[in-house]
């Protein structure tokens, strides 16, 4: 068993024998492994404890439930009849029916005690298991006695209850005491044979006992045994893995901790793979991890200071070209407002044109109204005159109608007079109507002649107006065209403008980019100077050189940012000059 846990502890085994590599088990499992089997012996060795408690409470409990039980019902037994022996023997004696009757009462008490012992006993003979045939003997005389001596001693007991004293004192003589002397030794037999049985058994545990004492004292040396090789075995296992004590190995950790990175005393010498041994790679490892961190941190720290001072001068081009743009941004805002409004006057004009296009077109329009009503008018003035022509000609034959009536009145004489004045009336006013004939037909022949000096007016001012509906409508176009035409313009401009923004947006990003690009590199810097710090607090091995700082790269001088006019409204943009020219190459 202690060959079998020796490689779970550490100790030297043969890989030949055992098929195993001591690597392969962890500290871990090697106690719990040697502290399970001293956990298994001492459930072992509890085994062995209880097992023999068990044995020794079996053969008690037997001696007591079974051994003891069956002396004490056949001590019982011996005691009822016994009892009624005596209660047989006194019944004879006595002379009181009373008395008489009261003993056979008892011994008929005796009796049955004597028979329910009896079965008793029998019963716990046939339930026991281990009872040897002697005892089975000794019981088997008893019970033949008491079939013999119970029929007697109950006749005795009749005889002497009915008075036949000397019948009975006979039977006594002759048959009781014989049966009763037997009845007591068969059952001293049985008693004797039950002590030989208890003190056998007694016997038997003494021997038990010794050998569970020796069995035991032998388990528990090996196991305390297997306890001291164990104890040996794990602790040179851990010893072996530790390479040192625990306070060796935390004073060599508290001196890396504290930044001494020279040798651990006794690395060289602890076995391979141990803490120690591990511990000394570790500080070699870390001296030189540490050297080197020095002089890279060195070389950061002089590459990240000129990093920043290139994001520096970066920063400064950068931002001189964002207010380049601005400004340019701001002539091309002046110059999109300016061609926006060229544009919005040209739609005005063009509304404009429009508008006196559509007013002559309303006047030609007009004009051929007017043309129709003169020509209308010199219809009507045709027509009067043909109405005043009818007129006249009717005034004409009023007038000689009248003459008529002149003459027929002047022959009539007096009957006649009235009519004469009538007629003279008549002929008045037909004079008067042919004259007013006359002056109408003359005005309206007047006026025909202006109608159609009008109409002929009227249809040169209409054709003229045509004339000037077609120019004002071709003057519109053009002045659509250039709307149209602006309007292109004012958009090309404003892609120009908003590419323009866009790209000093962009500029503002990539020097607000650059900014930040300079903070991080300072930052690094500090970083850099700051890990040079820190690393300078470990303390390397004696005469080992120090490392140096690398020497800053010269970097090339900075060249400001040649500064740009301020914008003036309704201005030609500026062209750009040399100096923006070279920065925006370096840019």
């Amino acid at each position: 068993m202690i060959e079998s846990v020796a490689p779970l502890c550490g100790a030297p085994f043969d890989p030949k024998n055992n098929g195993m590599n001591i690597t392969a088990f962890t500290v871990r499992t090697r106690l719990l492994a040697s502290f399970g089997l001293l956990a298994s012996l001492v459930l072992v060795v509890s085994g062995f404890a209880l097992h023999a408690q068990w044995k020794s409470y079996r053969v008690f409990a037997g001696y007591i439930n079974e051994d003891a039980q069956r002396l004490q019902l056949s001590n019982r037994v011996l005691d009822a009849a016994s009892a009624r022996a005596i209660g047989a023997r006194d019944l004879v004696i006595v002379d009181s029916e009373s008395e008489r009757a009261a003993l056979k009462s008892a011994v008929g008490q005796a009796d049955q005690r004597v028979q329910q012992n009896l079965a008793r006993l029998k019963q716990a003979l046939a339930a026991a298991d281990d009872i040897g045939e002697r005892e089975r003997e000794l019981f088997s005389t008893i019970e033949r006695i008491e079939a013999e001596y119970g029929p007697v001693a109950r006749a005795i007991v009749e005889l002497g209850a009915s008075g036949q004293r000397e019948e009975a004192i006979r039977r006594i003589d002759e048959q009781c005491r014989p049966l009763l002397a037997r009845l007591i030794t068969a059952a001293d037999a049985y008693v004797q044979h039950g002590n030989e049985l208890a003190a056998e058994h007694v016997a038997q545990a003494d021997a038990a006992f010794a050998a569970q004492r020796w069995l035991m004292v032998g388990v528990g040396l090996a196991a305390m045994l297997l306890a001291g090789v164990l104890a040996h075995l794990v602790t040179r296992g851990i010893t072996r893995a530790l390479g040192a004590e625990p306070g060796e190995l935390g004073a060599a950790a508290s001196r890396v901790a504290d930044g001494d990175l020279g040798p651990v005393p006794g690395a060289e010498r602890a076995p391979a793979g141990s803490v120690l041994a591990s511990l000394g790679a570790m500080q070699q490892s870390l001296a030189r991890i540490v050297a080197q961190v020095r002089s890279a941190s060195d070389s950061i720290a002089t590459g990240t200071s000129q990093i920043a001072t290139g994001n520096a001068d970066l920063s400064q081009r950068t931002e001189a070209q964002a207010s380049n743009l601005a400004e340019t941004a701001a002539s091309m805002d002046q110059m999109s407002a300016s061609v926006r409004h060229n544009a919005e006057t040209a739609q005005q004009a063009t509304q404009l044109a429009g508008s006196a296009s559509t007013v002559a077109r309303q006047g030609g329009e007009v004009v051929g109204a007017v043309v129709s009503t003169m020509q209308e008018i010199s219809d009507s003035s045709r027509r009067i005159a043909d109405i005043t022509g009818v007129i006249d000609g009717i005034a004409f034959q009023t007038n000689i109608l009248a003459l008529n009536a002149a003459v027929e009145a002047a022959r009539a004489g007096e009957q006649g007079r009235g009519f004469a004045v009538v007629a003279g009336e008549v002929r008045s006013l037909a004079q008067r109507a042919a004259e007013a004939a006359r002056e109408i037909k003359a005005l309206i022949g007047s006026s025909s002649e202006k109608v159609e000096a009008g109409s002929r007016l009227v249809g040169d001012a209409g054709r003229t107006m045509a004339e000037i509906v077609t120019q004002v409508q071709r003057v519109a176009d053009l002045i659509g065209e250039i709307g149209h035409a602006t309007a292109e313009q004012t958009a090309g401009i404003a892609q120009v403008s908003i590419a323009v923004g866009g790209l000093d947006q962009a500029t503002q990003q990539n020097a607000a980019l650059v900014e930040e690009s300079a903070a991080a590199a300072e930052s690094l810097r500090q970083q850099a100077e700051r890990l040079t710090t820190l690393v300078s607090v470990f303390r390397l091995a004696a005469g080992e050189p120090a490392p140096t700082r690398a020497a800053a790269t010269p970097r090339p001088p900075v060249r400001p940012a040649t500064p740009k006019p301020a914008p003036r409204p309704a201005a030609a943009p500026v062209p750009a000059t040399t100096a923006t020219s070279e920065d925006w190459t370096s840019f």
